[in-house]
């Protein structure tokens, strides 16, 4: 708890460039693109839209969430691990997001 608070007090999303967090739960690993100075979601994605194991799972949601995002005009964003280590899971949609056209 205290790494994820952490970690998320050090990182603000603005509507030029919001804040790609990414949730991860038992079965599915969601991500959302937010604007903390309105406080509203742009654009969000989720596992269950997706088959298949968590990692391919999590690249679907990041290929996903890049091209929602371009569709809404995004580029930038800044990457919220959400105090999760980088790797596996969110390492998966991170480089998916990438490849989709995100820069972070």
């Amino acid at each position: 708890m205290r790494r994820h608070a952490r970690v998320r007090a050090r990182i603000k999303g603005t509507e030029a460039r919001p804040r790609l967090a990414v949730f991860r739960s038992n079965r599915f690993v969601s991500a959302q693109l937010i604007d903390d100075a309105k406080g509203t979601t742009l654009v969000n994605a989720h596992g269950r839209e997706f088959k298949g194991p968590q990692s391919v799972q999590a690249a679907s949601v990041g290929a996903a969430i890049a091209k929602r995002a371009k569709a809404a005009g995004i580029t930038a964003v800044v990457f919220d691990r959400g105090g999760y280590r980088y790797g596996g899971q969110v390492k998966a949609l991170a480089e998916a997001a990438r490849e989709g056209g995100l820069t972070f």
